[in-house]
């Protein structure tokens, strides 16, 4: 059974430049990305650490305008030590660990879940040439960019061991290396420009985020105006029902072995209040790894 909910608006596009940063794990110092002009497109929308970051390599690599550039520079400062914060260092061992789990694991949630993604990634085909994947984790999405040489892919997760596996899975579907960059970050605090992203795409990260609101906020901020946010996230069942207590009950664990998921998150009402200006917002009942179950979950498009 699926149900449907739909707000539509229209908002405007425009594209604007794209710098990026990635991170060596040992010691999560900043290293920089070069970019390249993006030229303008045709507008479209489918819905209507460490601190004392290295002054140098911002300026050479960041193209911040004189407008945005204390609010670039005292970003770029401080997402270190946000990552360092809510991403503490771990044993290589476990976080290697985790990622083989999940290089696993999720292989028959995603085959449930292939007819729900085909049909939102193809809202981007030919249009997001710079994408942001937030909770990129190993690669599974990587599939949907497969037979477009021009897109750009910055994903970007705290556990630096999912890189490994997301590059074999962006080997597998033939996206060339070059167009793959992965970043070591948190979601609360992304190390790009304001407005540098035709999109941002986040699956299943929601849930394990510690601050949803700082993340949504991050996700508004590198977006460029028209620019898409494509989700699909498992959440809470309705107060009352089995499932829900079934959820209320296992979450604690949920969170101690799935490194901080939140079963019953009601992630739809936090996107619904974010301030998008458009949203498309579906609910359907889908198949939830590792659990077996069916569960809720809300997926969509909103539009900057």
């Amino acid at each position: 059974m699926v149900k449907l909910v739909h707000l539509h608006y229209s908002p405007s596009f425009q594209l604007q430049p794209l710098a990026s940063l990635k991170t060596n794990q040992k010691s999560r110092s900043a290293a920089a990305i070069p970019s390249k002009q993006l030229s303008l497109a045709p507008s479209f929308c489918s819905c209507c650490g460490r601190r004392h970051f290295i002054e140098a390599a911002t300026a050479a690599f960041l193209p911040i305008s004189p407008s945005k550039s204390n609010a670039s520079t005292s970003h770029s400062d401080h997402y270190l030590d946000l990552l360092n914060r809510i991403h503490p260092p771990r044993p290589d061992w476990y976080e290697e660990f985790y990622a083989s789990v999940m290089d696993t694991s999720m292989k028959p949630y995603e085959a449930k879940i292939a007819g729900y993604k085909s049909q939102l990634f193809e809202k981007l085909k030919g249009k997001a040439k710079r994408v942001l994947e937030i909770g990129i984790g190993t690669g599974p999405n990587l599939e949907y960019y497969a037979g477009d040489n021009e897109v750009q892919v910055f994903g970007l997760d705290p556990n630096k061991k999912m890189e490994k596996y997301a590059r074999a899975a962006a080997t597998a579907v033939s996206l060339p290396s070059k167009n793959f960059h992965f970043i070591e970050a948190v979601a609360e605090a992304v190390p790009l420009d304001d407005s540098s992203v035709d999109a941002v795409v986040g699956t299943l990260v929601l849930c394990s985020v510690q601050d949803v609101n700082m993340a949504l906020k991050e996700v508004k901020r590198v977006l460029k105006p028209g620019g898409l946010f494509l989700f699909i996230e498992h959440v809470a069942a309705e107060d009352g029902t089995s499932l829900k207590l079934w959820q209320t009950l296992v979450d604690p664990l949920q969170q101690a072995i799935a490194d901080g998921c939140h079963l019953t998150r009601e992630t739809g009402k936090y996107i619904s209040s974010s301030g998008f200006s458009s949203l498309e917002l579906s609910m359907a009942s889908l198949y939830n790894a590792p659990f077996s179950l069916i569960t809720p979950h809300v997926y969509g498009l909103a539009c900057n």
